[in-house]
């Protein structure tokens, strides 16, 4: 009887990681999917300033 809730213990401890390496595992995709949006919204206006730059100095 001594092993079968040594058994459940185990269980339940690996139940509650898979849960917890879950909820981590989309905080950081999370995080790593509004990092990549922020990059592109700074590339696109980085862009945009340097054609915008660049056409002023023509006229």
């Amino acid at each position: 009887m001594e092993h079968m809730g040594r058994i459940l213990l185990i269980v339940a401890a690996v139940v509650i990681g898979f849960l917890l390496l879950g909820s981590v595992l989309g905080f950081l995709f999370t995080l790593l999917k509004w990092a990549l949006i922020i990059g592109l919204v700074g590339v696109v206006v980085m862009f945009v300033s340097r054609l915008f730059r660049s056409s002023n100095a023509r006229y």
